[in-house]
């Protein structure tokens, strides 16, 4: 009995140590999977490819990017790119950049200098946005957008306007009657360009559009303002953060105007898809190599092409905002009242990505009616390269204008580029590349994307310009044709000009070549 007791007893103690050691093993289980369970958690919100990632939702082979009718799914591998329209700007990877995470880009209302940038296009989100946040991340805070094209097509305005610092101006009836009265119709100054097709035309419009800009940079409390092509880029060369913004700090208080000369792209292959993170390699401008270098060097580098660039060779300038500020063509600004003091930026220069991508050559064709013959389009284009050009891809097949691509756009010759790094004429940038790739890594661009109010419409935001990102042409009303805030009258504003000298309302820049075959004659 004894023994009965002494074992019904020690029962209990065996299946109380049985429990505890249950306790004790799911209690370190539960210790052991808490740190993976909050690990695996913290890393699910912070990964950028999950679920609710904006380019899941809008991933090229489900939907089509806005603005971008004909997507195709977009493919990427290793040392070679094959993307579609839109894939440039759908592609993702990591690591993501954090300084580029807050793409609202919220510069604070006393920032100084306030740089504007004034654009006419009718090109779509994949280049628009790259071009567009580039110039954000050095500085630039207000973008005058002057669309038309696929860039005023609802989808791709919607998402312009909802970006802050963005203006869009819409190329309406009521647009073009405003510039109709403008004061530049009754001056000489723009004349030779009037009444022209294609690039005379577009030359006309770009002036008329930044003459508008200029009204609404006043308003906007600008101090800079410069105008640039959604193909080009500014490299501000010779400051250690990368800024234009430190850039123009440096600028003498008397200077009214700085000339960026332009460097043009030098692309290594004919299947270039997304120029700003792709090519590298630029010409120099002639104004940034020793004279000896440049005309020494003219014969291989121009490799049988017309110049020595392929288009314009005059770079760009950005104006100081002020009482009389006018536009002198798309590449320059003026002062009715003075001549500017101007001075030229011997590092920093216009990144010109022309003629990047193969489809450039028939691009330009569809856009001018002009006849394919070498005297018509000399009545439409201003330089000899985009006349062969425009011809070429209007006469030929795809063959032959591929050829012709590779033979004067494309620089597929190793060991001439390598001479010609070697001697300054070519040069590497890769901070373009670099930026670019970062704001598409951290999903800048898709963000934009799905931030845009979608149940918002053009009619809407013009219908409500106080508290909008887009512009009627009637918010500028007649101060656009005055070139600053005046209530004087247009018959008065003559007879100021009459008593004016007549140096101070010089010719405007066209594009031009750099100097070429004639001039080595000349400087030697």
């Amino acid at each position: 009995m004894a023994g009965g007791l002494h074992s019904s007893l020690r029962q209990p103690s065996s299946s109380s140590s049985s429990s505890a050691q249950s306790f004790t093993t799911k209690l370190l289980l539960l210790l052991t999977l808490l740190p993976f369970t909050l690990a695996a958690f913290a890393f699910v919100l912070q990964w950028r490819g999950g679920v609710t990632d904006p380019s899941t939702r809008y991933s090229a082979e489900d939907h089509q990017f806005p603005g971008m009718e004909n997507s195709a799914p977009t493919t990427t591998t290793t040392g070679h790119v094959s993307r579609s329209d839109c894939g440039p700007l759908l592609s993702h990877s990591s690591p993501s950049f954090p300084y580029f995470r807050d793409w609202k880009f919220n510069y604070q209302p006393d920032l100084k200098p306030k740089i504007a940038i004034t654009t006419s296009t009718s090109a779509s989100l994949d280049q628009i946005l790259p071009w567009m946040f580039f110039h954000k991340v050095i500085g630039v805070t207000t973008f005058y957008l002057f669309v038309e094209g696929k860039a005023a097509s609802p989808d791709v305005s919607r998402v312009l306007e909802s970006i802050p610092g963005v203006k869009v101006i819409y190329r309406t009836k009521e647009l073009e009657e405003q510039q109709a009265r403008s004061r530049i119709w009754n001056e000489t100054w723009l004349a030779s360009f009037f009444y022209k097709p294609c690039n005379y035309e577009l030359f006309v419009k770009q002036s008329l559009n930044m003459e508008m800009a200029i009204v609404l940079a006043r308003n906007d409390g600008v101090d800079w303002i410069l105008h640039l092509d959604t193909d080009e880029l500014i490299h501000p060369a010779g400051t250690r953060e990368y800024s234009l913004r430190q850039l123009l700090l440096d600028v003498p208080a008397n200077v009214d105007m700085v000339i960026f000369p332009n460097y043009e792209s030098s692309v290594e292959r004919d299947d270039i898809e997304d120029p700003f993170s792709e090519v590298s390699m630029f010409k120099k401008n002639y104004d940034h190599l020793p004279k000896d270098t440049y005309f020494g060097m003219y014969k291989e580098s121009t490799r049988g092409n017309p110049n020595y660039f392929l288009t314009y060779g005059n770079g760009k300038s950005i104006a100081r905002i002020q009482d009389h500020l006018r536009p002198n063509g798309a590449h320059r600004w003026h002062n009715y009242m003075k001549t500017p003091n101007e001075i030229k930026f011997e590092e920093a220069a216009v990144l010109h990505y022309t003629y990047a991508k193969f489809s450039d050559l028939t691009s330009r064709r569809d856009r001018c009616g002009c006849k394919p013959t070498k005297e018509d389009v000399k009545r439409c284009f201003m330089l000899e390269f985009d006349r062969a050009a425009f011809i070429i891809a209007s006469t030929a097949t795809e063959e032959e204008m591929r050829k012709w691509y590779q033979e004067h756009v494309v620089w597929g010759d190793k060991a001439l580029n390598l001479k010609l790094l070697r001697k300054g004429i070519l040069t590497r940038i890769y901070a373009p590349m670099v930026i670019v790739q970062g704001l598409r890594e951290s999903g800048v661009f898709t963000s934009v994307i799905s931030s845009a109010n979608t149940n918002l419409e053009k009619d809407k935001f013009l219908s409500a310009i106080g508290s909008s990102n887009s512009t009627s042409p009637n918010d500028v009303d007649t101060a656009s044709r005055k070139i600053g805030k005046t209530t004087e009258s247009q018959a008065t504003a003559r007879k100021v000009l009459e008593v004016t000298d007549l140096a101070i309302h010089e010719a405007a820049v066209p594009p031009s070549s750099p100097p070429g075959a004639d001039d080595v004659m000349h400087e030697s």
